[in-house]
């Protein structure tokens, strides 16, 4: 755990951590159930507007869950424990990438289709990127 005494907030920024890492975990599911969906439902040809919808916004929700990550993480290697800096730092590492790979996944869902998820997914994945430098 983060020293309160250095950082006061260590507590509040541990606790949003933890509801995100348990978000994301339901999302990585959510994920995959919605894809097994969407090929049923191209299968049936059935509500493939509705399932495939849903392969757009769990992945941008992801996107925003690691984006979120991605800000906790710099803020943790500025105002944490020094000596947890690079456990912070590899954190947003991680956060980055799968903010780029989940905004990667909206667009290859969305396909030639011109939608503001797309430029949101990766607007948050360029800004969850910026913090690491």
């Amino acid at each position: 755990m983060l020293s309160t005494k250095q950082w006061p907030e260590a507590v509040e920024i541990h606790a949003r951590a933890e509801r995100l890492r348990l978000h994301s975990e339901d999302l990585v599911e959510k994920d995959s159930l919605a894809y097994l969906a969407y090929v049923d439902a191209v299968r049936a040809d059935r509500d493939v507007a509705g399932a495939q919808s849903t392969t757009i916004e769990i992945p941008l929700e992801i996107v925003r869950a690691a984006a979120e990550v991605a800000a906790l993480a710099e803020l943790s290697a500025s105002l944490g424990n020094p000596k947890l800096r690079a456990d912070a730092v590899v954190a947003g590492m991680l956060a980055s990438a799968a903010a780029d790979s989940a905004a990667f996944l909206v667009g290859v869902n969305l396909g030639d289709s011109a939608d503001a998820r797309l430029e949101e997914a990766r607007r948050l994945a360029v800004e969850a990127s910026a913090r690491l430098r």
